[in-house]
């Protein structure tokens, strides 16, 4: 069992939590020739696809490597400019390297954030009432599973498809919640979680999980 990532949002939509446990690395390297059929754009802290894809490489990937050295922000580690390079006849054929980038916090938040109404509108549109909401969310490539507490927090996960058992494990995260962070006195409602027991446990429960499967915890 893969589990990617764990979410926690509050009664208001606000992310408090969140925990990437075990994202894939995904990197695309091709070799290019002159001149370059993708728009770039540089920035001095990364240099990114504005425009154009190929072969899985996707707008917003950021550029990791040339020839196979590391890319530093818009420098080689050699130290030379890596936008001279990619604009010089002379360089090509030239092997670049191109990663998804991670999502930053604030995207995280952002995420969080337009994931609440959706699941109110889910109860809305339901022909059921008292709709508990979104619980499982597919996609080709993962599924998104939620466990709505009777307080209105969010437990949510990312894991591969067809894995099942998940709504044992969101129940089992939710017990950690409520004696590690609940009962913690210094945590005060609807604010970010910062306890060391809770991440620690939430971390072995997971390792355990994806070692021997949901009927080991």
């Amino acid at each position: 069992m893969v589990i990617y990532g764990v979410y926690i949002v509050n009664k208001s939509g606000g992310l408090i939590f969140n925990l990437d446990h075990n994202l894939p690395k995904i990197e695309t390297e091709k070799t290019f020739s002159y001149p370059l059929d993708i728009n770039l754009e540089y920035e001095p802290k990364r240099i990114s696809v504005a425009f154009g894809q190929r072969d899985g490489i996707n707008v917003g990937h950021h550029l990791v490597g040339v020839n196979g050295i590391q890319v530093n922000g818009a420098i080689l580690e050699d130290g030379r400019d890596v936008r001279e390079i990619i604009e010089s006849k002379d360089s090509y054929p030239l092997s670049l390297k191109f990663s998804r980038p991670k999502m930053t916090t604030n995207e995280k938040i952002f995420l969080a954030s337009m994931f609440y109404p959706l699941f109110a509108i889910a109860s809305q549109l339901s022909p059921e009432p008292k709709s508990s909401g979104i619980e499982v969310l597919e996609a080709d490539t993962f599924r998104l599973h939620c466990f709505q507490t009777l307080t209105g927090v969010k437990f949510m996960i990312f894991a591969e498809n067809s894995q099942p058992g998940i709504d044992v494990l969101l129940r089992r995260i939710y017990e950690l919640y409520a004696d590690y962070v609940l009962k913690n006195p210094f945590y005060s409602l609807e604010m970010p979680i910062r306890c060391e027991l809770f991440d620690t446990n939430l971390q072995t429960l997971l390792d355990q999980v994806e070692k021997g499967g949901v009927a080991s915890i």
